[in-house]
Formats: structure tokens, C-alpha cells, sequence
């Protein structure tokens, strides 16, 4: 294989190469109050715990530190416009889910809901924060999942900075070159 040729990048741009996976919109609740964020940051960190950046600023913060409890949604791309339209606007100023037309779906092990206009839900527990000054991070443990049978592979979304998105496309299979221990269940 040839060598790729490169030329000096900006430092501050380089997430549009390393944001792995898709944007979720997050939903805490405590007691009445209910928060709906767009969350691009988040990691997995093992098969069922999950790492958020929730910045102290967004009413979610205070909700998922009061509650210890939150919903990861996943949106498809025919939710693109409303997932920017959330990101946009302030859970202390409105309530996203009238805003936008999206119906609250019932959780079974947590209080927040869900949004029922997305192909996944988990419900989520804290497993930990690692919250420091500049880096709130939340481990959220996964105790219940729904997804939608259909389509099997949804067309996800995933932000690249700037404004620009990426929607997932075609998957390519290399599962003859692994080893069967290193497959997933």
C-alpha cells in the first residue's frame, strides 16, 4: 500500500476525524423538571457503560447530578433538523419535546423518558462522574434497551464541527478475519 500524502492541520478542528459515534439526544428528569440536550460527546467504555460530557452550563448537568438517571435516544437523519433545533434552544426556556412535536415514551427503570420519535432507547444509571473543573464526564451504566426491528442498520447522524454532519451509509463486513473470541455476542 502507498503511502498517503499529509499537510499540516488545525488542532482545533481535528474532532471532525475522531468523532466516532452518532449524536444522541439525552434526557434527564428530577421530580417535575425534564431536560432534552443533542449530545455529541460520549464513548463507550465497555459493553454496557457509556461516557457523557455534559457541560455545567446546560440545565442537564443539574438534572442528571440530581437524578443519577437519564435516556440516550438515537436519532435517525430524518430527525437531523430537529436533533440542531434542540442543541439550539435551552431546557430552562422551553419544553423540547412540545416544541418540537416529539412524544415522551415511558421508561421502565428510569424516570426521564424516552423520545419515542427515535430508533433506540437506553435507559441509563450513574455508574460514576469524573467531574473536574474544565471536564464534566458522567458513566452512565446501561440497565434497559429498546430498539426498533426495523431498518436494521438506521441511517445515524454524526457531528463533524462547523455544522457539518455525517450520516451513516454503507457497512462493509470483515467478521471472517476476526478471531471468533474477539467477535461480540
Amino acid at each position: 500500500m502507498k503511502p498517503v500524502r499529509k499537510r499540516a492541520f488545525p488542532v482545533d478542528r481535528v474532532r471532525r476525524f475522531l468523532e466516532p459515534g452518532p449524536v444522541l439526544l439525552l434526557c434527564t428528569q428530577w421530580k417535575d423538571e425534564r431536560a432534552l440536550m443533542t449530545l455529541g460527546w460520549h464513548m463507550m467504555l465497555g459493553y454496557d457503560l457509556v461516557g457523557t460530557y455534559i457541560w455545567d452550563a446546560n440545565r442537564s448537568h443539574a438534572l442528571a447530578r440530581r437524578s443519577r438517571e437519564c435516556t440516550l435516544n438515537l436519532p435517525t437523519a430524518g430527525l437531523l433538523d430537529t436533533v440542531v433545533g434542540i442543541g439550539n434552544c435551552s431546557s430552562r426556556e422551553v419544553d423540547k419535546f412540545e416544541r418540537f412535536g416529539l412524544d415522551a415514551a415511558p421508561s421502565r427503570q428510569v424516570a426521564a423518558p424516552g423520545v419515542a420519535q427515535c430508533h433506540a432507547i437506553l435507559e441509563c444509571t450513574l455508574h460514576e462522574t469524573r467531574i473536574t473543573r474544565d471536564y464534566p464526564l458522567f458513566v452512565w451504566r446501561v440497565a434497559q434497551a429498546r430498539a426498533a426491528a426495523a431498518p436494521k442498520l438506521p441511517r445515524t447522524v454524526h457531528y463533524r464541527g462547523e455544522g457539518r454532519f455525517m450520516v451513516s451509509g454503507d457497512e462493509v463486513s470483515r467478521r471472517r478475519l476476526f478471531r471468533p473470541d474477539m467477535l461480540e455476542q
